[in-house]
């Protein structure tokens, strides 16, 4: 327990020391650059521990490790302002705008350098991804089952794409989730003209297929004592292909069969070294479903094959750019959800979750999960500090663009009001993340709690 109390603080302190330490030099560099002067390159916040000063600049270690600052002259409304050309606010506005945006876009840039780097050692993705279309189960009253796909057939053509793999059809049905989309289904020997329903942008039935579920070879890697599967004789390794006679082509069809079939006893059929072999089980009642209701289990463990590689340089950051711009949509939509009420400020992790999720990472082997980690946190962090809050630097490029329009400087006085609320905004918010991560951490506090 204290070890990986330990491990969770380790990671979590170089997780958030890189994070900040690049953020915060990407506005140090572009201030420099431009000539603005920087009075204190800061990690942590409160009293000053160690440092050293070089020039006109402080660098310092302070005594709280929750964040970092540069504190750049003439940058906080509330300061006097004698009109030097080193301080901030004596600068052009699009200066001021680069050094605002140079910290998030370090975060960013690191977030895909991190990304091509992890790839280029460890690349690890579903084998399906590179398979042809071939469907092994479809969920009902999906999309999918409206066109009238079955499990079996083999997607041939999707749009205009001809003999696409499960990767490209996916991105053919994103692009087209909002209209109709024409497919081309082999079944048997016949090739069949299918219309996919619109799936909707972002739902569910997107982001899975439409409803529909690659085939892949259900094989046995574990065995749960004193359940169906092992007291009828199934053993690791053993690939399960059908149910009562009926071909089991994805893990969905046989946990279907199951439910369809309830308690009744089950044949099975599976492959051992190659040769058919057929087991009778009678699966288990199981009451921990969704919603209380009851499932229907053999007690067997499966994993999803995975195709496991290195790529090119070029392959890797092609690849990490698509992930990173997948995961700032997702980021986005979250907060817009957010705002209009159809997600849970419940959603939000504070420093406890980020070190739980890093130490789980730091005690997988290798250091690709960690670095994916981080890579996922400086990305959060670069798009959290985009947003157009005052304080945060999206906030400072928001009063830029409305006194770039006004084409005066907004009064000192105005901006200090501003940025007093957004202080308390974001105090809220900080609270409202701490005590989601409290309740994640201690069982049953919010019982406990008025």
């Amino acid at each position: 327990m204290l070890d990986n109390i330990l491990i969770s603080f380790a990671a979590t302190a170089v997780i958030l020391g890189i994070m900040i330490l690049v953020h915060e030099f990407g506005h140090f560099a572009v201030a420099k650059l431009l000539g603005v002067r920087v009075e204190q390159f800061a990690i942590g916040f409160g009293k000053r521990l160690f440092g050293f000063r070089k020039g006109e600049t402080d660098y310092r270690i302070n005594l709280l490790p929750l964040g970092g600052y540069v504190k750049m002259a003439g940058e906080n409304p509330m300061d006097s302002h004698t009109g030097d050309p080193g301080e901030f606010t004596a600068h052009p506005r699009w200066h001021r705008f680069l050094v605002a945006i140079a910290g998030p876009s370090m975060n960013i840039l690191l977030a895909v350098a991190l990304v091509t780097e992890a790839y280029m050692v460890h690349y690890s993705r579903p084998a399906y991804l590179n398979q042809p279309a071939t469907v092994g189960y479809v969920e009902p009253n999906s999309p999918a089952a409206a066109a009238g796909i079955q499990p079996g057939d083999r997607i041939v053509r999707v749009g205009n794409e001809q003999n696409p793999t499960w990767e490209e059809t996916a991105l053919q049905f994103a692009l087209n989730a909002r209209q109709p989309l024409s497919l081309g289904i082999q079944r048997g020997n016949a090739i069949l003209n299918a219309d996919l329903p619109p799936t909707g942008e972002n739902s569910e039935e997107a982001s899975s297929f439409a409803g529909l579920v690659p085939e892949q070879p259900v094989e046995v890697d574990r065995l749960e004592q004193d359940m169906p599967a092992i007291k009828a004789g199934l053993q690791t390794g053993d690939v399960i292909v059908a149910s009562n006679g009926r071909p089991i082509r994805a893990i969905d069809g046989l946990i279907a069969d199951l439910d369809e079939n309830k308690d009744k006893p089950v044949e099975l059929t599976v492959l051992r070294g190659g040769q058919p072999l057929h087991l009778r089980v009678t699966p288990a009642a199981d009451n921990r479903g969704a919603n209380g209701r009851t499932h229907y289990r053999l007690g067997f463990g499966w994993t999803e094959p995975m195709r496991v590689t290195r790529l090119s340089f070029p392959e890797a950051l092609s690849r990490s750019f698509a992930v990173n711009r997948r995961y700032s949509q997702l980021i986005l939509e979250l907060v817009e959800k957010m705002v209009q009420r159809k997600v849970s400020m419940k959603q939000l992790a504070g420093p406890i979750g980020i070190g739980q999720a890093a130490g789980q990472a730091a005690r997988q082997p290798g250091w690709t999960p960690l670095i994916e980690l981080t890579a996922l946190i400086s990305l959060n962090l670069g798009i959290f500090n985009l947003l157009p809050i005052p304080i945060l630097d999206g906030g400072l490029v928001l009063l830029l663009f409305v006194e770039a329009v006004m084409r005066r400087d907004i009064s000192q006085s105005v901006k200090e009001r501003i940025y007093q609320a957004a202080f308390v905004f974001l105090v809220l918010i900080g609270v409202i993340v701490i005590y989601n991560d409290l309740l994640r951490t201690l069982p049953g506090l919010a019982m406990r709690l008025p």
